[in-house]
């Protein structure tokens, strides 16, 4: 008898999703609500925050809800999970993927690299532990993390930012080892160059459509395509790591 396929549905998932509002994150948002997914994101910003629950309720029969929270202060994490509880109750997804870009540490100081650690990767590890903490009742859950290429290319000049990435790397492998006997699982994406606003400082907003035609530089929503993809594989099928790269980005 052939195989017959059956992908999981998003609809009615209830997801954390951290920096929603700009970038990848929210063209993931949009992507998921079109699904039928149920998010709750937060970032920084109150504009960006409006601007995306504006742009992204409506794209489906998904909901979409946000609030200001700095990821790198641990109070404001525990008040993000502490609201979907009470929003959603059950979580089925957390998609950690906000992140600040970083230079050397020769160009920064001790309070640029904490505050670049503290978002980019310990936020990951506390995110991660507080949706455990909620899949371990019901014995599933997804976590997805969001890294980069650059743990790879290893860039001169940005080995703050690498370190970062390098560190959800390793955290994501070992994390996946502990708890996928608990029916978890944890996916590993790591994009190559991408047009967003992290990477506008280099190449600006205005330049970013003829680097994505030239193939020198992703969009946003082929990521969030990634993601999608490692969600909706069937249960017994767990999407270790996804890297993605432009066609013509050596790496």
């Amino acid at each position: 008898m052939p195989y017959q396929y059956e992908s999981q549905s998003l609809n009615g998932k209830n997801v954390i999703l951290t920096g929603g509002t700009t970038g990848i994150g929210r063209s993931t948002a949009y992507r998921l609500v079109a699904e039928g997914a149920n998010i709750l994101t937060f970032g920084r910003q109150e504009q960006d925050l409006q601007e995306a629950l504006q742009e992204i309720q409506g794209a489906g029969p998904g909901k979409i809800q946000g609030i200001v929270a700095d990821q790198s202060k641990p109070e404001d994490i525990e008040r993000v999970f502490r609201e979907s509880d009470s929003r959603f109750g059950a979580l089925d997804i957390l998609i950690n993927n906000a992140a600040l870009a970083g230079g050397s540490i020769m160009d920064s100081d001790f309070a640029a690299w904490d505050e670049i650690v503290r978002t980019n990767l310990l936020c990951y590890m506390h995110c991660s532990r507080l949706a455990i903490d909620r899949f371990q009742a019901k014995g599933e859950g997804h976590i997805v993390n969001v890294g980069s290429m650059s743990d790879t290319t290893r860039d001169a000049g940005s080995d703050v930012y690498v370190a970062t990435k390098s560190g959800i790397n390793g955290f994501t492998e070992a994390l996946r080892k502990k708890v996928s006997e608990q029916g978890i699982k944890v996916t590993l994406i790591e994009p190559g160059l991408v047009g967003t606003d992290m990477t506008a400082r280099k190449t600006p907003p205005a330049e970013q459509p003829q680097k994505e035609e030239q193939g020198k530089m992703l969009r946003a929503e082929e990521i969030a395509e990634s993601i999608y993809y490692a969600l909706t594989q069937p249960k017994q099928c767990d999407v270790v790591s996804i890297q993605i790269r432009p066609l013509r980005q050596a790496i």
